[in-house]
């Protein structure tokens, strides 16, 4: 199965703005240290296609960043 990601920035690594295979939003998430929080929602989107029903995992990415936001 392919990795969820975001289309916008695989459009902009075809253009050559980021290294091969890399997603520049999941580097900027990876940064935050929520990347694991943002790949469990994107693995439920991906497989319920339904926001509705990744609230699980939409609040626990959500608690990430404003622990995040926080701490700065």
């Amino acid at each position: 199965m392919a990795k969820p990601g975001h289309g916008w920035s695989r459009a902009a690594a075809a253009q050559g703005e980021a290294e091969e295979g890399e997603d520049p939003l999941d580097a900027r998430i990876a940064r935050t240290g929520c990347l694991e929080q943002h790949r469990e929602l994107q693995e439920c989107m991906a497989e319920r296609r339904d926001w509705r029903r990744c609230q699980e995992q939409l609040r626990a990415f959500g608690a990430c960043m404003a622990r995040r936001q926080q701490r700065q």
